[in-house]
């Protein structure tokens, strides 16, 4: 079990954190190559981002992605869990806090926030057993309540579930805050 959680861990971090993009200093010049304003790669059409994507619920969530260039991390092969806040879940923070944490200078407490809202495997709903405690991506641990055939995590309702090509997509009305935060 122990080493299974290591494995799980290191996975998540080699995930999260090799996405850091390292400035250069080559040019590229291609006359012909389009010219796009987002930094978006080429995704499966039914993988956890391109649904966020598509969802008109979760744009705020998809812009916070972006902004920390998590694009490709969430869209990797996985398999991965994300807990997908609505934009109304995002709405119930203090005012100001989005735009504050979309800021540059505060992106890391962003995908701490992000890597709360993820875990290894794809888990279904039946998974989900009251009581316990799940580890997330940023290395902290989230509760799972299941009480009348209804799942929370964290105080969020899941709302909805969408199999992803990798992983599992639940749909939660609260954003999840790591502890301490």
């Amino acid at each position: 079990m122990r080493s299974t959680l290591t494995v799980s861990w290191i996975a998540c971090l080699a995930l999260f954190g090799c996405n850091k993009q390292q400035p250069t200093n080559k040019t590229v010049k291609n006359a012909d190559a389009p010219r796009t304003s987002t930094n978006i790669p080429p995704l499966h059409p039914t993988n956890i981002v391109s649904q966020a994507i598509a969802s008109k619920d979760h744009t705020t969530l998809v812009a916070a992605i972006k902004a920390v260039n998590y694009v490709t991390s969430v869209a990797a092969s996985g398999p991965l869990t994300v807990f997908a806040p609505t934009n109304s879940a995002f709405e119930q923070l203090p005012a100001g806090t989005v735009e504050t944490l979309l800021k540059p200078e505060n992106h890391e407490k962003l995908r701490n926030i992000l890597k709360y809202h993820v875990t290894t495997s794809a888990l279904k709903m039946s998974y989900f057993v009251d009581g316990q405690n799940l580890a997330m991506a940023n290395g902290e641990k989230v509760k799972i309540t299941v009480k009348d055939g209804k799942v929370t995590i964290g105080g969020a309702n899941i709302l909805a579930s969408s199999p992803a090509s990798n992983g599992m997509l639940h749909i939660i009305d609260k954003v999840l805050l790591p502890p301490g935060k």
